[in-house]
């Protein structure tokens, strides 16, 4: 008995799933099978399904709620190459849709999901996607999403100016001073009030002194004297400028 009733419930779902696939002349009843698939995480059938309607049913407004639940089923399966594709596609297709600052979001998070955690590897994708969340920031600022965006942008930020100050210490341990010069100028003029002021300052300042470039070395001293407190690092590289 315990055998049989698994069996029994499977044919019964089995069954039930045919039949109201053959009851499905509309595109709600399509689109709620596929929501039914969607909720029992079988998300490639739940594509299939959603595709369908809109194949089906191009004109019907579920056709739309489809194209959107696509990308959505995309991205809770964590295929975010895709997800960012379709959400694309959904802004070009309806850009008057009541759920584009939703969409536009999600967009900017698929991009955000593609960024490696580790600063070690390639965050060529990181600059896009920070653009993806200014753009929600600007064109929807009383959004719902739009803190949740800010923050995303700030760790993005953040990431790129470990990814440059990470750079610049490979050279400067290296003594390749005016390697670490170009680094560090570039986290200098782009990433200062992170929390990095100090090192990336006084790690310019002395890679400009030791590669004979005292101009650049005073010019940034300057800024370097300029912050609230210096630890030793940064008394450091004043001495350096000064000799």
């Amino acid at each position: 008995m315990l055998r049989v009733i698994p069996l029994f419930l499977f044919c019964l779902s089995f069954f039930g799933c045919s039949s109201a696939e053959k009851d499905a002349p509309t595109a709600q009843a399509l689109f709620d099978i596929a929501r039914e698939y969607e909720d029992d995480d079988r998300f490639e059938e739940a594509i299939r399904r959603y595709s369908e309607v809109r194949s089906k049913f191009p004109y019907s407004s579920q056709a739309v709620e489809a194209e959107l639940a696509v990308a959505d089923v995309y991205y809770k399966q964590e295929s975010y190459p895709e997800a960012q594709a379709a959400y694309q596609s959904f802004l070009d297709l309806h850009p008057k849709h009541s759920k584009v600052p939703y969409v536009t979001f999600r967009y900017a998070l698929s991009l955000f999901m593609q960024v490696p955690e580790t600063i070690d590897r390639d965050l060529a994708v990181a600059p896009e996607a920070i653009l993806a969340f200014n753009d929600l920031i600007k064109k929807f600022p009383q959004s719902e999403y739009v803190k949740e965006s800010q923050e995303k942008r700030t760790e993005l930020i953040k990431k790129l100016a470990e990814k440059e100050i990470y750079i610049g210490d490979f050279y400067f341990r290296k003594k390749m001073y005016t390697s670490s010069v170009k680094r560090f100028e570039v986290a200098a003029n782009e990433y200062l009030g992170l929390g990095y002021d100090e090192k990336i300052l006084s790690r310019l300042v002395i890679s400009a002194a030791k590669s004979g470039d005292l101009v650049k070395a005073r010019q940034f001293a300057k800024k370097l004297e300029g912050l609230a407190s210096l630890g030793s690092e940064g008394k450091e590289a004043l001495r350096e400028a000064q000799k």
